[in-house]
């Protein structure tokens, strides 16, 4: 089974083979022209010279005559092309991928996590002494200083220091327990 494509060079009729013709001397020029038009998307704008080509071998419009110039016309058909299917996108509900749906769950389980990891926090706060909560809260959740703490304290700073040292070091433990890494 011998398959002949339009346009190509076995083409058995004259219209075939003045279609590969108009191809090979206008498609660069109106695949660039239409690039342009569409943002550099390189699929569309196939999809639009295709088309372009289809109307031009359906209206017989192959050669030019002195009635209308083919290159002209050509690119009005690219244009009107890409501004129809610009105008139907901006018609109907913008379309979601798949991937954006599942990005946006991910956002819901983010929020999730990180309230369960506060409650895993929260509890191994619970597991450390007073004096060691105390100055966690008066220095970190507090965006204080040691001397800042010290002072609201009423204790010295190299207290402040080594019991945040320490604190800092029972709540990496008191995490650990809990399945926190």
């Amino acid at each position: 089974m011998k398959v002949t494509v339009i346009g190509s060079a076995g083409a058995a009729s004259p219209e075939e083979r003045a279609l590969r013709d108009l191809y090979l001397e206008h498609g660069p020029a109106l695949y660039s022209y239409v690039l342009r038009m569409v943002g550099g998307d390189t699929h569309r704008t196939e999809d639009v010279v295709q088309e372009t080509l289809l109307r031009c071998w359906n209206k017989r419009n192959l050669v030019d005559d002195e009635a209308m110039a083919v290159r002209p016309w050509m690119f009005r058909v690219a244009r009107n092309l890409v501004i129809d299917a610009h105008r139907t996108r901006a018609a109907r509900p913008q379309e979601v991928s798949g991937a954006t749906w599942v990005s946006e769950l991910g956002i819901e389980f983010d929020d999730i996590d990180r309230m369960l990891s506060s409650i895993v926090v929260r509890d191994a706060l619970q597991a450390l002494t007073p004096a060691h909560r105390e100055v966690l809260r008066a220095t970190f959740f507090a965006d204080r200083t040691t001397q800042q703490a010290a002072s609201v304290l009423g204790v010295p700073q190299g207290t402040v220091k080594s019991r945040v040292y320490y604190a800092l070091r029972s709540l990496k433990v008191a995490l650990e327990e809990r399945g926190m890494r």
